[in-house]
C-alpha cells in the first residue's frame, strides 16, 4: 500500500513561493501517475498538476506558468514548486497516486482516477 505524506505548506504573501513535497513510500520505479490536487473551503477538489509514468504533465489553466510538478524517483518524492502565489491559491493541497500505472494526459487532473491520497498540507496566501 502506497502511503503519501505531504509537507511544505505554510503562509506566504501574494507573489511569494512555496515548494510542496510528497514522500511516497513503496514507490516502485516511478511507474505511477501522481498528482497534486487542492480544495478550498466550500469548493470542490480540483486538479492542480499531475505527471504520468512517461513524464508528461498536465496543469490547471489557473496555475500554468506559475506551478511546476516534478518527481525524484530515487528519493520517492513528488514536488510542486509554486511561484507567484495568489490569494486564490489558498487551499488544502493533496498529493495523490492514480489507480492505473498509466493515464493519458487528458485524464491526469481527474480526481476519480486516483485512489491513494495524502493527508494534505495547508497553503495560505495573503494579499
Amino acid at each position: 500500500q502506497v502511503q503519501l505524506v505531504e509537507s511544505g505548506g505554510g503562509s506566504v504573501q501574494s507573489g511569494g513561493s512555496l515548494r510542496l513535497s510528497c514522500a511516497a513510500s513503496k514507490y516502485t520505479d516511478g511507474r505511477h501517475c501522481m498528482g497534486w490536487f487542492r480544495q478550498a473551503p466550500g469548493k470542490e477538489r480540483e486538479g492542480v498538476a499531475a505527471i504520468n509514468s512517461d513524464g508528461y504533465t498536465s496543469y490547471a489553466d489557473s496555475v500554468k506558468g506559475r506551478f511546476t510538478i516534478s518527481q525524484d524517483n530515487a528519493k520517492n518524492t513528488l514536488y510542486l514548486q509554486m511561484n507567484s502565489l495568489k490569494p486564490e491559491d489558498t487551499a488544502m493541497y493533496y498529493c495523490a497516486a492514480a489507480r492505473s500505472p498509466y493515464l493519458p494526459v487528458w485524464l491526469l487532473l481527474h480526481a476519480d482516477e486516483y485512489n491513494r491520497w495524502g493527508q494534505g498540507t495547508q497553503v495560505t496566501v495573503s494579499s
